[in-house]
C-alpha cells in the first residue's frame, strides 16, 4: 500500500529525519525499519546535490523519500520534486492561504501551478505523462504547523484540497508561544490538542515530529491519535547510543 493511502487510511506510519548529508546515513536508518525518511534541507547544511544522491539512496532500499523544504517557496518544492521525491513537508503553514500555495507550488495545472519541466522525476522525458498521473494519484503534501496561527487556523488549513496530512513542529510551536523548547508548558499542549481534536473532527491524518529517541513519547503520540510519526533524527541516534555506551563503561570500570 502506498503512503498516501496509508495517509487516506488514517493508517500509522513510522519514519524518521535525516540531517547529516551522506548517503551511508540513511542506508543504516533504512535498515531499521522505517517506511520513509525526511531530507531536511530547513535546518541543516544539505546542499540541493546530495539531496538528489539521498533521495535516489533512500528509494533504492525500498522506502520514501519526503523533502522538508526550506520555506514555502515555488522554485525549492519545484526543484526537489523534479529530482523526484516522493512528497514534501512545507513548513511553517499558519493559514489556508499558505496551504493552497504549497499545492499550486507542487501540482501541474489545472489542479496548481507548476512549472513543467524534465529532470528525474519524470525519467529525463521518457515518462512525463506517467508522472504526471503519478503526482494527481500519489504525490505527499504535508503541511507542517508549528505557529500559534496555524492552530487557530487549523480547521482551514487541514481543509485545504491537496493536503494530505499534517505534521506538528513541537520546536518552533513553542517558540511562537515565547518558551522555545518547553513543548511541554500547558500553553503549547493547549495547542496541540486543538490541532489534534480538529485532525480527528474532518478525518485528516495527524502528525508530530517527536524529537527525543526515548520510545515513550512516540508511543503516546500514537495513542494520542497521531498516525504519521517521525521519531528522532539520525544525530541523536548517534549522539544517544554513545552517550549510554560511554556511560557504561564508566560504571561498569569502578
Amino acid at each position: 500500500m502506498s503512503l498516501k493511502q496509508k495517509l487516506k487510511n488514517k493508517e500509522l506510519t513510522i519514519g524518521s529525519w535525516v540531517t547529516i548529508g551522506h548517503p551511508s546515513v540513511v542506508e543504516i536508518m533504512a535498515n531499521a525499519g522505517f517506511e520513509w525518511l525526511v531530507i531536511d534541507i530547513e535546518h541543516t547544511s544539505i546542499d540541493l546535490t546530495m539531496v538528489q544522491i539521498l533521495i535516489s539512496t533512500i528509494q533504492s532500499k525500498g522506502l520514501k523519500a519526503l523533502i522538508r523544504v526550506s520555506k514555502n517557496e515555488e522554485v525549492i518544492i519545484k526543484r526537489v520534486l523534479d529530482m523526484g521525491a516522493d512528497g514534501i513537508i512545507v513548513p511553517m503553514i499558519t493559514n489556508a492561504d499558505d496551504a493552497q500555495k504549497a499545492v499550486d507550488y507542487a501540482k501541474y495545472p489545472p489542479i496548481g501551478k507548476r512549472g513543467v519541466g524534465l529532470f528525474r522525476a519524470q525519467n529525463y522525458g521518457l515518462s512525463f505523462n506517467e508522472y504526471k498521473k503519478w503526482v494527481n494519484d500519489e504525490l505527499v503534501i504535508i503541511a507542517q504547523v508549528e505557529h500559534y496561527l496555524a492552530a487557530e487556523n487549523i480547521e482551514s488549513i487541514i481543509t485545504t484540497e491537496g493536503i494530505d496530512g499534517i505534521i506538528i513542529g513541537p520546536y518552533d510551536l513553542s517558540g511562537s508561544l515565547g518558551y522555545p523548547g518547553e513543548y511541554n508548558r500547558s500553553e503549547v499542549k493547549e495547542a496541540i490538542n486543538k490541532i489534534l481534536l480538529a485532525c480527528d473532527k474532518h478525518n485528516i491524518p495527524s502528525g508530530f515530529h517527536v524529537i527525543e529517541t526515548d520510545t515513550s513519547n512516540t508511543v503516546e503520540k500514537i495513542k494520542q491519535g497521531c498516525t504519521f510519526l517521525a521519531y528522532s533524527l539520525d544525530f541523536l541516534f548517534l549522539l544517544n547510543s554513545s552517550k549510554i555506551g560511554m556511560e557504561n563503561i564508566k560504571k561498569d570500570i569502578q
